[in-house]
């Protein structure tokens, strides 16, 4: 987008971007999975359990020890934060305030004393994470500026991460309750989930239809609308299923795709645009190329039913 919008491009800082959030990501959910082991909110997993909900199953499971985690994450957030201190030192203090903010919320999302994440703030937490302070810090790294236009564009896919931490939460939903973990699922039930979750995806579609509309996008974006009908049928599958956790796993996958390939169709919209503005390619095409890297095995399996999406009604 920046390219796109500004013609601002730096592949370093692209490159220190994409590492230090992805080592932030893998932080926070090593995080995530050592506190609620600790508070005996993930159990040892069944075989015949949501392969989506749980945690990973690393420490449940004996695979590693808790010393061994906690070591890990905090490796992983002093990466982090030396990727973020030089960014700040090159592009400007407000790269500061981005990477705090968001080390904060990975940590303290189950760590106490705030655990936030058990106080019915996960979910929101998700929605602004990944698409302001990860949207917005990478647009502002490469531009230097804050754009209107790009926070529209990715609010969309905050809005489906908040579906998707809500459908993984609702396999877990016993276990969250007994365990004290509060989030939005086991305060309200799987029932008003399944509204959420319908819902969240629904306003990330009206965010994609009425942008260009009132002229604050290009109409490229509308190629993204391509995942309505994942969407339609992840919403179908938990609808009928809810009750069911094992059976409600086609549409956790799902939602894990339509995600991913709404970025991609994104991604896709605002090349398109980029070479109608008659940006220069040529800077961009090792960070494409690195994209396809990534994103190519997540497109593929949306169009070819490599794991079967299949539900009992």
């Amino acid at each position: 987008m920046a390219w796109t919008i500004y013609n601002e491009f730096h592949l370093v800082y692209f490159l220190l971007t994409v590492i230090g959030v992805t080592i932030n990501h893998i932080a926070l959910n090593m995080t995530d999975d050592y506190f609620d082991f600790q508070h005996s909110v993930d159990r040892a997993r069944d075989r015949e359990r949501n392969p989506y909900s749980g945690g990973s199953g690393m420490l449940t499971d004996g695979l590693i020890t808790s010393g061994q985690m906690r070591r890990a994450f905090i490796l992983c957030y002093f990466t982090t934060i030396l990727i973020g201190l030089y960014l700040t030192a090159t592009r400007g203090w407000i790269v500061l305030a981005f990477g705090v903010f968001g080390i904060a919320c990975s940590y303290f999302y189950t760590a106490p004393p705030v655990q936030y994440g058990y106080r019915g703030f996960g979910e929101i937490s998700q929605l602004i994470n990944f698409s302001f302070t990860i949207g917005m810090g990478s647009f502002f790294v490469q531009a230097q500026r804050f754009s209107w236009e790009a926070l529209l564009v990715v609010l969309p896919l905050g809005f489906m991460m908040f579906s998707m931490i809500t459908i993984n939460e609702i396999p877990d939903e016993e276990d969250d309750r007994s365990a004290g973990k509060l989030n939005l699922v086991a305060r309200f039930g799987t029932k008003s989930a399944v509204w959420l979750y319908g819902f969240s995806l629904l306003l990330a579609y009206a965010i994609i239809i009425i942008s260009p509309i009132l002229g604050k996008t290009s109409y490229w974006i509308y190629v993204s609308l391509m995942t309505i009908p994942l969407s339609f049928k992840a919403v179908t599958i938990l609808y009928r299923n809810y009750g069911d956790p094992l059976k409600i796993s086609p549409a956790n996958l799902l939602t894990i795709r339509i995600h991913n390939l709404t970025g991609i169709l994104l991604i896709a919209a605002y090349f398109i645009q980029g070479i109608v503005n008659q940006r220069n390619i040529g800077c961009i095409w090792l960070s494409l190329l690195i994209l396809v890297i990534i994103y190519f095995p997540v497109a593929l399996k949306v169009f070819v039913n490599i794991i079967p999406l299949k539900t009992e009604n």
